[in-house]
This record gives structure tokens, sequence and C-alpha cells, in this order.
């Protein structure tokens, strides 16, 4: 039952018990009364004063009439897919954790041409394909999340496995220790303490919780170590490549995962006071590359 009041737009014309037109099909009306039951006509006020009697097929709430004409951009995209200008493995595969089944997580950047930036219709902050695990930022979304030492997108430039990069991609790759800053110590250490705190929820009210999730958040952990000490981003595990599987398989009680976290988050704590990183990332350097790489979508028409 749509309430009292609600503006709409009449789909077709409304006419007179006598066949008289009152209003032309689109015409703005209120609704002044209900249908009894829920069965039954809407009856309509118009501006000029005039009132009919019409089925809920003859109109439509202004509202998302309004929501629609806003949301036709969406069906006039091109396919983005053909501006990606980097795509690289990361996940289980990227790590060294993977298994026979494991799925190839596909993710990178792409650039759309400035007529595409500037068109009235809309343009996504990424794009995905669920069918084969694949999501792509664009360039703005991406630099956004690097600078905010977002583990994902750091992880995007690190991986050792790169199935394509434009020479634009090979100038942001070259400049990726741009994004290493002290910020990586609040924002490994917020995401892995919040999601702890779910699996142990997890656990007290189901009895169980995901393995899987567990052992990726100990590698966050010794992953934001590395990067305090170290100035670089160690995507494969290399050495903790058995006891993370370990985890993985359920071969660890909660009670030692635990531990084992408590004791990674106090060598976070010492690696943040030792660090060399800088506390805050070269705004300016990101932002020049950024307006050069526009700048290139208005020149190229479309080839970065």
């Amino acid at each position: 039952m749509i309430p009292l009041g609600t503006q709409v737009v009449t789909r077709t014309e409304t006419k007179s018990l006598e066949g008289i037109l009152l209003q032309p099909a689109g015409a703005v009306a209120a609704i002044i009364e209900t249908p009894s039951k829920g069965k039954g006509k809407y009856r309509l006020r118009f501006p000029d004063g005039s009132t009919c009697s019409v089925s809920r097929r003859a109109f439509q709430i202004r509202r998302e009439l309004a929501k629609e004409l806003a949301a036709q951009g969406e069906d006039r995209q091109e396919n983005l897919f053909a501006f990606v200008i980097y795509r690289c493995v990361v996940g289980s595969r990227a790590y060294g954790l993977e298994e026979a089944n494991s799925d190839v997580d596909r993710r990178g950047i792409f650039l759309p041409p400035a007529r595409l930036q500037w068109s009235l219709y809309s343009l996504p902050e990424q794009i995905e394909r669920n069918d084969t695990q694949e999501c792509y930022w664009e360039l703005e979304k991406f630099l956004r999340l690097a600078l905010r030492a977002n583990p994902n997108v750091l992880e995007c430039l690190y991986t050792p496995v790169v199935e394509y990069a434009s020479p634009l991609a090979n100038e942001l790759l070259d400049m990726r220790a741009t994004f290493l800053t002290r910020m990586v110590y609040q924002t490994y250490n917020g995401y892995v303490l919040s999601q702890f705190k779910k699996l142990g929820q997890d656990l007290r009210n189901k009895g169980a919780f995901r393995w899987k999730h567990a052992m990726h958040l100990i590698r966050l952990l010794i992953s934001g170590i590395t990067i305090l000490r170290e100035q670089t981003v160690p995507v494969r595990v290399a050495e903790y490549r058995s006891d993370l599987l370990a985890i993985r398989r359920g071969e660890l009680t909660w009670r030692e995962v635990d531990r084992w976290r408590k004791q990674l988050h106090k060598e976070f704590d010492a690696a943040w006071q030792t660090t060399q990183l800088p506390q805050h990332p070269d705004f300016d350097r990101v932002d020049r590359f950024l307006l050069r790489a526009r700048q290139s979508m208005v020149v190229s028409g479309g080839e970065a």
C-alpha cells in the first residue's frame, strides 16, 4: 500500500467518467485516497485540483522514476576491462600457500580515457569478474587506498606474479616504495585485531571459525613487521609456509594461534618503535603521477 500524500507520475492518459481528457501521460499527482484492504483503485489529485481514480499499474512513484533516470548511465558504460593497465596475481598462489584447487585471484588497475571521466554517465571505482576472480580498481581509487596502506593494494604492488603492466603501470611500480609509511602499523594492526575478535566470537557462539582466515591474519602480521623492518612488502611467505599451512589445516589449537598472534603484536610494536619509514607518504609525488596519467588519456585517446 502506497501512503497518502505520495507524489506519483501517471503512465497513461487520465480521463473523467465522461471520457474527457483530464491529464496526459507523465502528469504529476498526489495520492489522496488508497484502496480499501489493498484492493481497488487509488484516487489522485493533480496540481490544478482535478481528481481521478486509477489502478496501481497506471502510475509510478515519482522518486523511483528519478532514481531510474539517474541509473541510466550504468547501462551505457563501455567495456572498462579494455582499459586495464595492470594485472597481477595475489592471494594464496602469490603467497606460496596454494593448494591444488586454489583459485587464481587477479587484481589490478584500470584507467579510463578522459571522455569517460568527463561524461555524464557514472564511472565505477572498481570492476569485477566474479567467475574469474578478477577485480580492478580505477587508478585514483587504487592510489588513495595505497596512500592509506591498504594491505590488498600494497600486495598488488609487490606481488612477484605480474601478468601485464603498461608503461604507466611500470612507472607506478618504480615508485611503489612511496606508499610504505608508518601507517602500515595502524592499518594492519587495526584489521587483524578486529578480525581476530570476530573469530573469537564465532568460536564462542558457533564452536568453530575459518582456519584459513586465521592463517591469513597471522600472515598479515608477519608482513607488517617485515615492512617496518625492511621497507618492502613480503608477499611470498617462504620460511613461515609450513606453520601457516598448519593453521589452515587446523593442526594448531585456537590457543596456540592466539598465542602466536600476541607474540607477533609485540614484535610489531617493537618494529614500529625503530622503523625508518616516514610518517606520511609523499602525497605531492603521487598527485603528480595521477595528473600525468589523466593527461595521457587526453592525448592518447585511451592508450596508457
